[in-house]
């Protein structure tokens, strides 16, 4: 990367919602740990727990905060459980969940046997078990951000949008007196989302992901795409990066290796196959910036169309749209880095 290219970058603002970028095109020492809402679908795949997992992993290293998580899929049922679970097993009980309380969007089919994971809670030692048992999730979203200081939280989907698009339209309440366009202008640094893959493609097709389109979540993100009104930071990778293998070290105990388990063998598969590291890119993304492994498609913005899907349009200032790629030839060192982290387990 170029010098004038980084002093363009640095002027924008680009990496607002990453760690800054220094000269070497590594995080800056100097800036704030990443604080961080997470929002999750897992139970439709387990590359979820991947990213939950790898959360944790920098939250252990003092790289990240997590304020809180939500689980805004509520067609599985049991998937704030998992979440509660996962937190409580990485030794941050105190961590709040949100949830779902509707069906209205996610996977109506629980790949992962979320349930059971959920209610074992002799093993785990969680309190919530269906999603129910959670806060409801945009009145923890705004609680959360309320608490925080202006323009210092990063929101992160790796599942579908609708929990963000929630706390988008919410109204004011007893927790502020702003309204949810109000709260996340103020207090969001930037929304970076595991979405649009595939969408700067050089046919400049119209392209259909699953956390962005499926599920009934298409029109919640096409709001969020014409009406966020902070950074948005569209994470496009991992489909050959294959995590889970390094799992086989662990515990029995692990539950993340139980959740890989349990989705690998729902599809006829075993941990030696792995699973793609789609979710865990926005994760890296967030504590690294571009790190080794990724790079910034040319300027542009995200068109999104609900029916037919979305495209990259190069050259366009009008948004605040960022799509974030990985580099070619990277997936086996990719995948290196980061199973040796999703198996880093407490001790």
């Amino acid at each position: 990367m170029n010098r004038l290219y980084i002093g363009w970058i640095i002027s924008l603002g680009l990496f607002s919602c990453t760690p800054a970028i220094d000269r070497n095109g590594g995080p800056d020492p100097k800036d704030r740990i990443p604080k961080v809402i997470f929002d999750t679908d897992l139970g439709s795949d387990c590359d979820d727990v991947g990213a939950l997992a790898l959360l944790h992993y920098y939250a252990r290293e003092g790289k990240v905060d997590i304020l809180g998580c939500i689980y805004s899929s509520g067609k599985v049922p049991y998937g704030a459980g998992v979440v509660d679970a996962i937190n409580h097993y990485y030794g941050r009980p105190d961590i709040p969940v949100g949830a779902a309380y509707d069906t209205i969007v996610g996977d109506p089919v629980d790949k992962m046997s979320a349930e059971k994971l959920a209610r074992d809670t002799a093993r785990y030692g969680h309190k919530i078990v269906a999603n129910q048992d959670a806060l409801e999730q945009t009145y923890l979203s705004r609680k959360l951000l309320a608490q925080e200081e202006d323009t210092s939280v990063i929101y992160i989907t790796v599942g579908h949008t609708k929990g963000l698009y929630d706390l988008l339209v919410s109204e004011p309440d007893d927790v502020s007196p702003l309204s949810g366009q109000e709260l996340v202008k103020k207090k969001i640094k930037s929304w970076v989302a595991l979405g649009a893959l595939k969408a700067d493609n050089p046919e400049g097709d119209l392209k259909k992901d699953w956390n962005f389109f499926f599920n009934g979540t298409a029109p919640y993100t096409d709001y969020l795409i014409e009406n966020f009104p902070r950074p948005g930071y569209f994470i496009d990778g991992g489909s050959n990066v294959m995590t889970g293998k390094s799992l086989m070290a662990t515990p029995e105990g692990n539950i993340v290796r139980q959740a890989y388990t349990d989705w690998l063998g729902w599809a006829g598969k075993t941990l030696e196959d792995q699973r793609p590291s789609w979710d865990l890119l926005a994760i890296y993304f967030i504590v690294h910036g571009l790190g080794d492994y990724l790079e910034e498609a040319e300027q542009g913005s995200l068109a999104f169309d609900p029916e037919k899907g979305c495209v990259w349009v190069k050259g366009t200032r009008d948004r605040q749209h960022h799509l974030i790629k990985q580099k070619a030839g990277t997936d086996s060192l990719f995948a290196a880095e980061l199973n040796e982290k999703i198996a880093n387990y407490p001790r």
